[in-house]
């Protein structure tokens, strides 16, 4: 069009957003240290000049990937319960059945971040502490959801919801639509019932607390 504009009307994307999502894509599906700068740059139809400019290099291009796949999980999180107005604990519950539905789907594999940290096992490595910052965060947000549902121990309910995701991450992998994460949003449901039933002055077994971590 004359004003530079979609056919649709929309406004192109700017070249650091097409690196960007060209970037998250190739990395999701082929692994970060599988794709090379150029091969980004050619699936963004953009120079690379364009992406240094924008990127200080392919590390920072990284971790602002995977502040992406953070902020998606996060935002997953906050439809569900977006969509149980006033009941967190049916939120949480579909939060983790939408894993299993999307672990169901073509082309899943696994969480982005998890995947990142196991191909830099560097412990000072840039994108390393990205994917934990952005794992705490999500433990922090569990927490404070489960909370907010009247948990008796919202650390002890966090910690088993993490484990439970994560497991799921890995369990879409290897068996997909027949496998444990069809039983997820069940467990889900089960563990934040047994933390919503225990009296509110009942303290956790301390062997499994987080004075044993």
């Amino acid at each position: 069009m004359a004003d530079g504009r979609n056919a649709d009307g929309t406004a192109p994307a700017r070249a650091g957003d097409r690196i960007r999502a060209a970037a998250r894509e190739l990395f999701y599906s082929r692994g970060i240290r599988g794709v090379g700068v150029d091969e980004i740059v050619a699936r963004a139809g953009v120079t690379k000049p364009s992406l240094y400019r924008g990127f200080a290099s392919k590390d920072a291009l990284v971790v602002a990937c995977l502040e992406d796949y953070a902020a998606g999980l996060v935002g997953r999180l906050d439809e569900a319960l977006a969509a149980h107005p006033g009941d967190p604990r049916a939120g949480l519950v579909a939060f983790l059945s939408g894993i299993a539905g999307r672990s169901a789907r073509p082309g899943f594999r696994g969480c982005g971040l998890t995947n990142a940290l196991v191909e830099y096992p560097e412990a000072d490595h840039p994108v390393r502490e990205s994917v934990r910052a952005s794992k705490r965060a999500l433990h922090a947000r569990l927490a404070a959801v489960a909370g907010s549902a009247g948990a008796a121990a919202p650390e002890p309910l966090a910690d088993a919801l993490l484990l439970l995701i994560e497991g799921a991450f890995a369990c879409g992998q290897i068996f997909g639509t027949e496998g444990p994460n069809r039983s997820l949003g069940l467990a889900a449901e089960a563990l934040i019932t047994a933390n919503l039933a225990r009296p509110a002055g009942c303290a956790s077994n301390p062997s499994n607390g987080p004075a044993a971590r």
